[in-house]
């Protein structure tokens, strides 16, 4: 991070990714833009909330996928208790799913990690201006995609399926009992159209619902 003093803050920036390397990169390509100044790294949701509430930046870099608290209810929350932060979601997962969901948290924008360094900059500045920026294959696909037919229960525990646990298992961390979980899990597996358990999970991921 720069220091303030040597230069006009301009737009103060949060960065929220789990990955070291990929918070340094960002930081130090959006460091070269004279209007831009990172003044917090976060390094999962949790830590970016308490941040966001801390230094209220005016845009948040928010990853998706992090452990423990998601960017998604990292969105939702920051949008509660620093609500002049503007949410920028920049994501390797370019999911429509992922997309209406943080939407739907009140993130601003939404693009790929891909986006070159000149359109990223940009799109800081249009989120902080108090526009929408979208990737537009995304947006595009996100039309015809649908939204998250699973309840919040059943999102839950096809997250905890996801590496193969057993009903039970689930049922101890989630404080239900395994025939409730059974009951999610068979919902769940109605909803997406799936064969089976395994098959439900791995639609719910492609699509970005889970």
């Amino acid at each position: 991070m720069v220091n303030a003093s040597n230069r006009d803050i301009g737009i103060r920036l949060l960065i929220a990714d789990d990955q070291a390397l990929v918070r340094g990169a960002l930081g130090a390509l959006l460091e070269l833009e004279p209007d831009l100044t990172v003044v917090g790294m976060a390094a999962d949701g949790a830590e970016a909330v308490r941040l966001a509430e801390e230094l209220r930046p005016d845009v948040c870099l928010m990853d998706i996928q992090m452990p423990g608290m998601d960017g998604v209810e990292a969105t939702r929350r920051i949008r509660e208790v620093s609500g002049g932060t503007r949410i920028l979601v920049v994501t390797t997962f370019a999911r429509p799913g992922y997309l209406r969901s943080a939407l739907e948290a009140g993130a601003s924008g939404f693009i790929v990690k891909d986006t070159p360094a000149e359109e990223l900059a940009e799109a800081v500045r249009r989120v902080q201006s108090g526009l929408r920026v979208l990737d537009p294959a995304l947006a595009a696909d996100s039309l015809f995609d649908g939204a998250n037919p699973l309840s919040d229960r059943e999102r839950q525990v096809l997250r905890l399926a996801v590496d193969g646990r057993s009903a039970a298992m689930i049922a101890a961390e989630v404080f239900l009992s395994a025939g409730t979980v059974r009951n999610h899990l068979s919902a769940a597996i109605g909803k997406t159209g799936a064969a089976n358990r395994a098959q439900a999970v791995r639609i719910a991921l492609d699509k970005g619902w889970i």
